[in-house]
């Protein structure tokens, strides 16, 4: 095919890209619309060795893993049930709830999935100061300068996670474009058999065209 006959298709066949565009896009736009969103809620606590030394400080590194895997835990998250009062198993709470920790920098970020921001803020509150409350214990049975501290950064940060109405729209539109690049195609693939202007016929027959019946 030459490039005047891609221009041709797109002049005929044109719209149904733009048609299929803006069906799928609406389509994820309204799909995007009617789902519950869903927040989430960042909470980032600071481990902070009592001493300054290469050995406190390594200490504190390696206890990172420890406190991680404390946190994942269907026990604090019956603990977090309980203290907040939800009605949900520990299995479904610890379902929305990620715990990841930052040797480099010596933090633990809890993040927590919630249809309710505020209670999503109160859920990642509260299971850090389960952490904060078990080292604390741990602390007094230590002395002042072999003890480790954890301490919230900040508040909990809260936004909403999902859905993303725009970027849900935009991969729709782009399935809509691909669509109908595909269907167009198909079409044309469909019709390459049928002759309807002279230089169709001088393509797939090879012998020149010396004279057309013009159209009424």
């Amino acid at each position: 095919m030459q490039l005047s006959d891609y221009f041709r298709i797109l002049r005929q066949r044109g719209w149904l890209i733009l048609l299929l565009m803006a069906l799928t896009a609406a389509a994820a736009f309204g799909f995007s619309k009617v789902q519950t969103p869903v927040y989430q809620s960042t909470l980032r606590l600071l481990v902070r060795p009592s001493r300054t030394d290469f050995g406190q400080a390594q200490a504190a590194k390696e206890l990172l893993a420890t406190y991680q895997q404390w946190l994942y835990s269907s026990l604090r998250a019956q603990a977090v049930i309980n203290n907040l009062q939800l009605d949900m198993t520990a299995g479904d709470l610890l379902s929305d709830v990620r715990v990841a920790s930052d040797g480099a920098s010596f933090v633990i970020t809890l993040t927590v999935d919630n249809s309710d921001p505020n209670l999503a803020n109160d859920i990642a509150t509260t299971w850090g100061n389960e952490l904060i409350r078990w080292q604390n214990e741990n602390n007094d049975t230590l002395r002042l300068e072999d003890r480790i501290f954890i301490e919230p950064i900040d508040y909990p940060q809260v936004g909403l996670d999902r859905p993303n109405t725009k970027i849900n729209t935009a991969a729709g539109a782009v399935f809509g474009l691909l669509l109908g690049v595909g269907l167009i195609f198909l079409l044309e693939w469909l019709a390459s058999g049928v002759m309807r202007r002279g230089e169709d016929v001088e393509r797939y027959l090879n012998i020149p065209v010396i004279g057309a019946i013009p159209q009424e």
